[in-house]
């Protein structure tokens, strides 16, 4: 989105107006990937089945694994916050 807006920004051509604008609900459910901040290392023991799933996915099964757990602490951390205390 960032490489499009730029594009759009400097005028390349880029035509987003048939694009339809995200809603607020659809915005609060989007997740960032990855920060700046640094990892930990840690040593961790999957499944196999897990494991060929995600090389099965291409380059970088290993920060698919920090990514999947990243979206699910978040969504997780959203669904606390709506709760009622």
């Amino acid at each position: 989105m960032r490489n499009a807006s730029r594009a759009q920004a400097s005028g390349t051509g880029v035509d987003l107006s048939e694009i339809p604008r995200l809603t607020p609900e659809q915005l609060g459910n989007l997740v960032r990937l990855r920060g700046p901040k640094r990892k930990v290392a840690v040593s961790v023991r999957l499944d196999p089945q897990v494991v060929e799933w995600l090389r099965g996915k291409g380059e970088g099964h290993l920060t698919r694994i920090n990514d999947i757990l990243s979206n699910l602490m978040e969504a997780e951390r959203r669904v606390s916050a709506r709760r009622p205390r």
